[in-house]
């Protein structure tokens, strides 16, 4: 999309078209917002492991921003490494995590796969028990990014959700995930907080 709204002609080496276009189209909305008097909030989605030279570039210009501004030029930005392991996937957000904190950015990421294909990535065939997310995986990564100070965190985590079409009665939901998640987070932590952890499906 960021490429889009550079232009075709421009190169795209180092993503720099992406990254430029991303920015205009940021500052597009906020100025035309400021002109109705409404907020606006700005996301970017499903950022893969070999697009973080894009999300640096975004990053640098959030910072510039909010040095300006008071406030970062994206609200928020999802970090989608869920075909990483466990471990990777929460270390490198956690890593973006330091830096977005410091400017007030929320960070989404993702724990298993969504099924079907969406963004290129085909997960069509993939192992149906990687469509649910585990409860311990999502205290694990409740656990490391909390250690960040003014984190802002949310988890888009897996329940059979699948993009796409499908035939009927082949797609399985099971939502109940996210509440037996909860119970198991507020458990660990022996908090009265019953939802400590931010969904986003």
């Amino acid at each position: 999309g960021g490429q889009f709204i550079a232009g075709k002609s421009l190169s795209n080496d180092a993503d720099s078209a992406s990254i430029a276009g991303c920015i205009a189209a940021a500052k597009h909305v906020r100025e035309v917002a400021a002109l109705y008097n409404v907020p606006v909030v700005l996301h970017t989605d499903h950022c893969q492991k070999a697009w973080l030279p894009w999300m640096d570039g975004l990053l640098a210009a959030n910072q510039e921003y909010y040095e300006q501004h008071g406030e970062p030029l994206f609200s928020s930005h999802m970090l989608d490494l869920s075909e990483e392991p466990l471990e990777e996937n929460i270390g490198i957000c956690k890593d973006y995590m330091e830096k977005f904190a410091k400017i007030d950015i929320l960070l989404e990421f993702e724990l298993g796969v969504t099924g079907g294909e969406e963004d290129g990535v085909d997960n069509t065939d993939v192992d149906s028990s990687r469509l649910y997310t585990q409860p311990e995986e999502v205290f694990y990564a409740y656990e490391q990014l909390s250690q960040v100070p003014n984190a802002a965190f949310t988890c888009a985590a897996s329940f059979g959700n699948v993009h796409g079409v499908y035939a009927p009665g082949n797609v399985e939901l099971r939502p109940v995930i996210l509440h037996n998640t909860q119970k198991y987070i507020t458990e660990k932590l022996g908090s009265e907080d019953n939802k400590p952890m931010l969904f986003v499906f």
